[in-house]
């Protein structure tokens, strides 16, 4: 066998075993002992250094390949485990539908709303590019031109058509539709370039605020998925009261409004982070904004914002578009605030369902704002600048900043403090100056023989004629019109308790008039009013929305201030024509209660239908002497209870039929 130097060794060490020694030291004449004496030092042994790492590599070959294969096949595999994961789900989901339908409704309708957001990304990533080389055409200037004016007569006409033959009936609708055109035309008035403006985004605005009410408030499938909608939201919210009832005790939540409402916002808000994490939110308001800005042609920067003050509030809102807010427009910063205005946010919308509000007109109102917020900013100051963000694509969102959901719903509570805080001491300020400016008008009015001369009572006459023209019967005026005004002057928040209390009065069956004084509104009054109120627009909102906009852009405060009275104003406006649209579209819903039927049964408590079905008795009840039996007329003629249902209904109210 022939000899080997040193340095030949080495080499076919390290090529039969595949790992080089880190303590051996290669030179001319082979192994330098001094490099050997070092891996010693280091735990290394030239003799046998070499083969406990080669047992390891051994010992650890099968897992390194299983490693390597794992990750050669990751894709198939995930495929294989969402496929198994989606065939579990639909047994479950077909399991589910089939002992109780009803039950599972819920289930159904978030698994329609997933299969369709899939399938809308499977055909746009299939035919997108195909259906956009499609409607190249239509981009021709002529036939855009054509269309445009055919698409408005079509609409002009239906409209025209559509409110003679559904007022015929009720002729008071048209008395809405009226109070719409004065709005309009007082802002157009008010408007700062009258020549410039895009009637386009007006119409297109005001038309698809009438066509989501018309969807929303007249057709059944609308109107029961949005009561629908609703109700899961009040099952949802009441999940707040485990916590509150565990914090605060249940005596506490049950009789305390701010251990009631408040804890909401809490939750509200922390589900609203997690929404928010999750990209869920970025996604909606993206589609919306969408929708709005390729119809109405408004800007990519200030429909994204409008479109986000559908679930966040007016300072939360301006984040969405901070670093473009330095280079905005008047014209959109206008938009920007008008949006604000106009619309409440999700978590202060939890608060108002709590009051008893109906939370299906809640959601309506606060979704018909967003359109219809556009185009009144844009009529009353229209764009006369070159804006930089009118490109298609729009805005991207980017994700929460949370490392994961657990932060964010922590992060979520913790920033709903401040605003559950700052709405408990809104209340005791704004009430308790409410309570003085009321005692200050009584004393001066005493002073001249007026008495009971209060906030309220100038408001109900200052604003009635506004209230009757959004379609407000005028007996239900006043109260309307005193709560329109707290809403403005003072917070929507007082303005909303307000209504839940007139509206649990007429729930419990109390008299509608006493004393001569009205106690409760009509429920067509009530569903105005709701859509009346539903905005931040009023007088201390100004100094939140200065505050939020300017800790963004400081440099800019002199624009902000020059157009945030103005975007108050036609945010409030933008809530009345939503009332007004209301008035228009609202009719009676369910079948009336059948009195005759329901007096016939022993009751004993006051409700709602007791004292409509009581104050139809005491109307067909005639008296006959002191002592003979009252005789009826109608329905109660020859019925032998009437007598007894009449002696029932005068142990409950009060009627000159009960002497």
């Amino acid at each position: 066998m022939e000899k080997t130097n040193g340095k030949e060794a080495f080499a076919l060490t390290t090529v039969e075993t595949g790992i080089q020694n880190p303590g051996l030291e290669l030179t001319e004449e082979g192994i330098n002992p001094e490099g050997s004496k070092r891996a010693e030092e280091q735990g290394h042994s030239l003799k046998g250094g070499l083969e406990p790492p080669t047992r390891l590599r051994r010992t650890l070959q099968p897992f390194t390949r299983a490693r390597s294969f794992c990750k050669t096949h990751a894709g198939l595999f995930k495929k294989i485990l969402l496929s198994l994961l989606c065939l579990a789900y639909a047994a479950y989901f077909l399991a589910a539908c089939i002992l109780d339908f009803h039950r599972a409704l819920a289930l159904f309708v978030l698994t329609c709303l997933v299969l369709l957001v899939l399938v809308h990304r499977f055909l746009k990533r299939l035919f997108g590019e195909k259906l956009t080389r499609c409607l190249k055409p239509l981009e021709n200037s002529r036939l855009k031109f054509w269309m445009k004016w055919v698409l408005a007569g079509v609409s002009l006409i239906g409209l025209i058509l559509w409110l003679a033959l559904d007022t015929a009936q009720r002729p008071e609708q048209l008395i809405s539709f009226a109070g719409i055109c004065m709005f309009i035309i007082i802002l157009f008035a008010c408007s700062k370039h009258h020549s410039a403006v895009s009637w386009r985004a007006v119409l297109w605005g005001l038309g698809l605020q009438f066509v989501f009410g018309i969807l929303v408030i007249r057709t059944d499938p609308g109107f029961n998925a949005f009561q629908w909608l609703g109700e899961q939201v009040q099952i949802f919210l009441s999940y707040t009261v485990a916590g509150s009832s565990f914090v605060f005790g249940d005596v506490l939540v049950k009789d305390v409004f701010a251990f009631q409402a408040l804890p909401i916002i809490l939750f509200f808000g922390c589900v609203m982070s997690i929404l928010y994490y999750l990209g869920l939110v970025q996604w909606v308001v993206q589609k919306i904004a969408w929708f709005l800005q390729i119809t109405m042609g408004t800007t990519a920067t200030e429909t994204l914002a409008v479109a986000g003050n559908i679930f966040v509030g007016m300072t939360e809102a301006p984040l969405l578009i901070r670093p473009y807010l330095a280079d905005m427009t008047l014209s959109e910063i206008h938009a920007v605030m008008t949006g604000g205005f106009a619309t409440i946010s999700g978590t202060v919308l939890g608060a108002f369902i709590s009051f008893g509000i109906d939370a299906s007109s809640l959601i309506s109102a606060s979704v018909m704002a967003a359109p219809s917020a556009l185009a009144l900013s844009k009529l009353v100051y229209p764009e006369v600048e070159e804006s930089k963000f009118k490109n298609k694509e729009g805005v991207k969102l980017p994700r929460g900043k949370e490392k994961n959901v657990l932060e964010a719903a922590s992060n979520g509570a913790t920033d709903a403090v401040g605003l559950a805080s700052n709405v408990a001491a809104n209340l005791i300020a704004f009430l308790a100056v409410l309570a003085f400016i009321n005692a200050a008008l009584s004393w001066l009015g005493e002073m001249v023989d007026i008495q009971g001369l209060t906030f309220q009572v100038i408001c109900s006459y200052v604003l009635r004629p506004m209230v009757f023209m959004m379609g407000v019967e005028w007996a239900d005026c006043p109260m309307v019109a005193e709560m329109v005004g707290m809403k403005f002057f003072t917070n929507e928040f007082v303005a909303y308790q307000q209504l839940s209390q007139y509206k649990n009065k007429r729930l419990s069956g109390v008299e509608e008039w006493i004393e001569g004084k009205k106690q409760w509104i009509s429920v067509r009054a009530e569903i105005i009013t709701t859509f009346s109120l539903c905005g931040f627009a009023n007088l201390s909102s100004i100094g939140i929305t200065l505050g939020g906009l300017t800790s963004m852009v400081p440099h800019r405060k002199s624009d902000l201030s020059k157009v945030v009275v103005s975007a108050l104003f036609t945010g409030a406006c933008v809530s009345l024509i939503s009332a007004c649209v209301a008035g228009i579209l609202y009719v009676p819903r369910g079948a009336e209660t059948d009195c005759v039927s329901f007096l016939n049964t022993s009751f004993t408590n006051r409700t709602y239908e007791t004292y409509m079905c009581c104050r139809e008795l005491f109307q067909s009840a005639s008296l006959n002497g002191t002592y003979n039996p009252p005789s009826f007329s109608g329905p109660w003629e020859d019925k032998e209870f009437s007598a007894v249902a009449l002696y029932n209904c005068c142990d409950l109210y009060t009627s000159a039929v009960c002497v």
